[in-house]
């Protein structure tokens, strides 16, 4: 993945930018050396047509994406979207990625979790994470490094 080569990536939407919509990007603007396209585009919203349009404009920014994040906000608010956002992302073989309830307690719908790939918390780096493992079977091999002081590598510090 570089400047040249972004992930594609989708996020769930109801044709509008809820909270959690924005935070994703907020949260993978983030990330340095991170490249990705938002291939969701909650702008364009069919003028004619009526669920029909709908449906094939959403199938058609789903299909431009490596990878779907599905925001539990709008499974909880829209079901019906969301299962038809995801029968759509399965029937076009995009792996799922699902985030967490933003700031409550609540686990993950039970019917996203087991559908989604890989569930994941609200933080920058497990979003990218996933991103670059779900879409281009990257793995990232990062460890987290914990100091503690007065401690190095051969033991404690006199």
């Amino acid at each position: 993945m570089s400047e040249n080569d972004p992930i594609r990536v989708f996020v769930t939407h109801a044709f509008e930018e809820s909270d959690d919509y924005l935070r994703v990007f907020e949260f993978l603007e983030s990330v340095d050396r991170f490249f990705y396209v938002n291939t969701s585009k909650p702008e364009n919203v069919p003028a004619t047509g009526g669920i029909d349009a709908i449906k094939e404009e959403l199938i058609r920014q789903l299909k431009e994406s490596e990878a779907v994040i599905v925001l539990p906000s709008l499974y909880e608010q829209k079901g019906n979207l969301a299962r038809f956002l995801m029968q759509a992302a399965e029937a076009n073989d995009k792996p799922m990625i699902a985030i967490r309830p933003f700031g409550q307690m609540s686990a993950v719908p039970e019917e996203v979790a087991k559908r989604c790939a890989e569930n994941i918390e609200w933080n920058n780096r497990e979003m990218v994470d996933a991103l670059k493992r779900q879409a281009r079977n990257e793995d990232t091999q990062r460890w987290e490094t914990i100091d503690f002081p007065g401690w190095d590598s051969e033991g404690k510090i006199e």
